[in-house]
């Protein structure tokens, strides 16, 4: 069993939007122990977890993982009634700032992203996204970092919608060259980036990096159109919601995809890359 306080580390706080749903479940999940007649230090052995973070659970103090509630659930003999609380945890986990952005996504049926820097966050593989979060300075917590990953890894369940959004994505050539995480991680990024872009509703394209006209210089770009006709923009962190703006960032981005590589010549020029790699 871990000692108190060292199975902490990754275990997210609430925020104060989500706090009282996290309560609720540590409530829930102190009434199950209390009936099945263990205390703290008993349960904490049964699930292999310090005493001190089952405390902190059960206050609200800590968010419970995944992982945390199946175990319990199967340890106070549930039948799925704690386990079912994954659901009502599932957007307490991630930030503010990333439960909006997933909203949004999950109601688009059109986005379109053009990145200049790095790929974008849809695109991205576990370890690709773990490696940025962990350069960036002034330095995350790991906590932070392992809360971060666990958020944009959620948002990929756009791929899998029913019925699926139009994606497009346009991307600097350098973001496919970048070795983020190192050589092997750009690979399977890299291979990442071709099994996606073989989805019938995604269109990946590379803006090669000898363009003598580009119309992305002022930095990265996101659009996203819902079914009643509305758009949401991004340009550089902020939101974009002026109708006259929006159609300013719909008619930079055309000429972007119009001035990249056509989808099937960024498809292989990644596949150039991959094998270069």
């Amino acid at each position: 069993m871990s000692v108190d306080g060292t199975d902490e580390e990754g275990w997210g706080s609430p925020e104060e939007e989500t706090q009282a749903v996290v309560e609720a479940v540590g409530r829930q999940l102190k009434l199950w122990r209390q009936a099945a007649g263990l205390r703290p230090a008993e349960f904490a052995a049964v699930m292999g977890y310090g005493e001190n973070l089952i405390y902190k659970i059960e206050r609200g103090v800590r968010i419970p993982r995944p992982e945390y509630l199946d175990k319990a659930d199967e340890a106070l003999g549930a039948a799925g009634k704690i386990a079912a609380m994954k659901k009502d945890l599932e957007q307490a986990r991630y930030p503010k700032k990333v439960r909006d952005l997933a909203k949004l996504e999950a109601l688009a049926v059109e986005l379109g992203a053009y990145s200049n820097h790095n790929l974008h966050g849809l695109l991205q593989t576990r370890e690709y996204t773990k490696a940025l979060f962990e350069m960036r300075r002034p330095a995350y917590s790991q906590e932070e970092v392992e809360r971060l990953v666990e958020a944009r890894m959620a948002r990929e369940s756009i791929f899998e919608r029913s019925p699926a959004p139009a994606l497009t994505f346009v991307q600097e050539e350098v973001t496919l060259c970048r070795p983020v995480g190192g050589r092997m991680v750009l690979r399977r990024q890299l291979e990442r980036l071709l099994e996606v872009g073989q989805l019938r509703n995604v269109e990946i394209q590379v803006m090669p990096t000898d363009r003598d006209d580009h119309a992305g210089m002022d930095g990265r770009i996101q659009v996203l159109k819902f079914a009643d006709g509305s758009a949401v923009g991004q340009a550089g962190n902020g939101p974009i919601s002026d109708p006259k703006e929006i159609r300013i960032l719909e008619l930079r981005y055309g000429i972007i995809r119009a001035q990249a590589l056509t989808p099937r010549e960024s498809l292989a020029f990644i596949e150039k890359t991959l094998g270069e790699t």
